[in-house]
């Protein structure tokens, strides 16, 4: 597992020049489909559609909803949140109302609310869930991006969030100069399997604590990091091969367990939602090894370098007693490297 920032093990200048040196910037290009609607859910209306018709809408998210990876399958907010959410509607945009429905049995998590250009409004208990759009009596369901409902931090009571123990936060000790995560994603064991990137699910960001039992689970969750990630991904996949083997072996930790991993940083990245330790095979020849993740760097800095408010902490572990080698990846705001 990474440490973050472990003093011992930063790179010197040598090092950091030959594992961070060989860098090319690459420059993706996302281009928006004219017709699309912008950040607003229904900015630009009337260009994005054409005239009003008395024909049900036909709705779709658009490329801005799913960030700018293009493959983040959540949106995260707290409860009653204002909340933006992409879409296009298409057949007139007048009389139109949304609800949300729970992305696990589809009961409506509170009434209809009118469809206007200022953003949705979040459920106002934590959960998974879709858009529906409505005209009437049509409804048309979203089935993606899912906008996911956090358990806000401040009902986390001592160490636990409802049963489940997640330890204290530095800001909690120590106050000014420390933060902690807004909110908590709830998770359940149905829901391990919930796909919410293209390659990442949410089990991947589960700790791996000694609370097996323990249901539901609590996750802090950095939408951000979701798309640095995938950013990272495509920068691979458009280099080398179409789909990628990407093995998590640590997303969220809480501070509870976070203090029990040797090495680990006080204040890690993990804590907070916005750190991952995984292990690509990068050049797909089915193995993982150090030339593997040497590739991965390589993207990362190139992701940064496109997308400045992206870049955080690299780490490479090579030690033996890691069963294959294998980076931390994370956006804290600030570049810095290391070698563990």
């Amino acid at each position: 597992m990474s440490t973050d920032l472990s003093p011992g093990h930063r790179f010197g200048v040598i090092g950091a020049a030959l594992f961070f040196g060989l860098a090319t910037i690459g420059a993706a290009q996302f281009l928006r489909p004219e017709g699309v609607l912008a950040t607003d859910p229904l900015s630009h209306l009337s260009a994005a559609i054409g005239p009003a018709r008395a024909l049900p809408p036909s709705a779709s998210p658009t490329l801005d909803a799913f960030g700018r990876s293009g493959a983040v399958n959540v949106r995260v907010a707290l409860p009653l949140e204002q909340v933006e959410f992409p879409i296009s509607i298409a057949g007139g945009g007048d009389s139109l109302s949304y609800q949300w429905v729970s992305a696990l049995d589809s009961t409506a998590a509170g009434p209809a609310r009118v469809l206007t250009a200022a953003p949705t409004i979040a459920p106002a208990r934590p959960g998974f869930y879709h858009l529906v759009v409505i005209r009437g009596a049509t409804r048309e369901l979203l089935a993606e991006p899912s906008l996911v409902v956090m358990v806000p931090f401040s009902r986390k009571l001592g160490d636990q969030v409802n049963g489940y123990r997640i330890g204290w936060y530095l800001a909690e000790r120590l106050g000014a100069g420390y933060d902690h995560p807004a909110g908590f994603v709830e998770v359940r064991p149905e829901m391990l399997d919930l796909a919410i990137t293209k390659h990442l699910k949410l089990a991947d960001f589960v700790t791996h604590d000694d609370q097996r039992e323990v249901w539901p689970k609590y996750v802090a969750l950095n939408p951000r990091l979701l798309d640095k990630l995938e950013l990272i991904f495509a920068d691979l996949g458009s280099r080398m091969r179409p789909g990628l083997v990407v093995d998590v072996h640590s997303g969220f930790r809480s501070p509870s367990h976070n203090s029990q991993v040797e090495n680990a940083a006080r204040d890690s990245r993990h804590q907070y939602g916005d750190a991952a330790d995984l292990a690509v095979d990068a050049d797909g020849d089915g193995r993982i090894t150090m030339t593997d993740e040497l590739l991965v760097m390589l993207a990362v800095e190139r992701v940064e370098a496109q997308h400045p408010d992206l870049v955080g902490g690299l780490g490479m572990y090579t030690s033996r007693r890691f069963r294959t080698p294998y980076v931390h990846i994370d956006a804290r705001g600030k570049r810095t490297r290391w070698q563990g």
